[in-house]
């Protein structure tokens, strides 16, 4: 099985993909294009699936990635760090060519960003926390800092937990309207009278909030595709010890 890029028609021309779990080497719970090193793979399993998603995506790139802790965090990328270096951040921002920006997620947004014109990339992964914090609006910032102009960006969000699968609790609810009463739209009561967020919504809105007019959202939902993506929250339903990631990926052409 190859590995399937799902891309993002705003992005065209741009070397970038949402990854799934298709084309990977891994086996077991975690079977697949798995990438998170922080799951229990074999470590060779993981370097492997991180050459293929390179190799599908944009030959011969670097490729960069964070330690995601769901912070409002942005950082700059001029060179991949050695992996036990990498900075605790959720969104980099680069303007070096064949510089591969990668988030890892597993229900959360993961987020593209272009500005063609200015030379400039980045990438951002958009949990509830990260993105109720700031993180799209710090990677906008940080991108901006670089030569961007806001209102020439383009944005993506990726695959991520969609509102039917997303039930929360009532305190979750209350946090995101006492954050802003407009929040209230993107609830909705589920099955179970408890309340189902939208998080690509939230996002989306987030970023078109932020100045950015033309956003691309994929609509599809990690949790009820097992076959195609991983996913925390369906692994943790289904009482598995260990969860995969996938991986999303932007750069400039080298």
């Amino acid at each position: 099985m190859t590995v399937q890029i799902i891309r993002a028609d705003a992005l065209a021309g741009v070397p970038h993909g949402f990854l799934g779990r298709s084309g990977g080497v891994s086996t077991g719970i975690v079977a697949g294009l798995n990438v998170g090193t922080g799951s229990q793979d074999d470590p060779s399993a993981i370097a492997e699936n991180r050459r293929r998603a390179i190799e599908a995506v944009l030959p011969g790139a670097e490729l960069a990635t964070v330690y995601q802790v769901h912070s409002a965090d942005a950082v700059y990328v001029d060179a991949p760090w050695p992996h036990e270096e990498r900075p605790k951040a959720d969104a980099m921002v680069t303007d070096r060519p064949g510089l591969m920006l990668g988030i890892l997620t597993a229900d959360c947004a993961p987020v593209l960003f272009a500005d063609v014109g200015a030379g400039v990339v980045g990438a951002a992964h958009a949990g509830w926390r990260g993105a109720l914090a700031g993180v799209t609006d710090s990677a906008i910032a940080a991108m901006e800092k670089i030569g961007a102009r806001r209102d020439r960006i383009i944005a993506a969000v990726g695959p991520c937990i969609a509102q039917p699968s997303y039930e929360v609790d009532g305190g979750f609810r209350i946090r995101l309207l006492e954050a802003d009463a407009a929040n209230v739209r993107f609830f909705v009561a589920g099955p179970a009278g408890k309340p189902h967020f939208d998080l690509e919504g939230y996002v989306a809105a987030r970023l078109r909030t932020a100045g950015i007019g033309h956003v691309e959202t994929l609509g599809l939902d990690t949790y009820a595709d097992p076959d195609r993506f991983f996913s925390f929250r369906r692994s943790t339903h289904c009482g598995e010890p260990d969860y995969g990631r996938q991986i999303s990926l932007v750069a400039l052409p080298a």
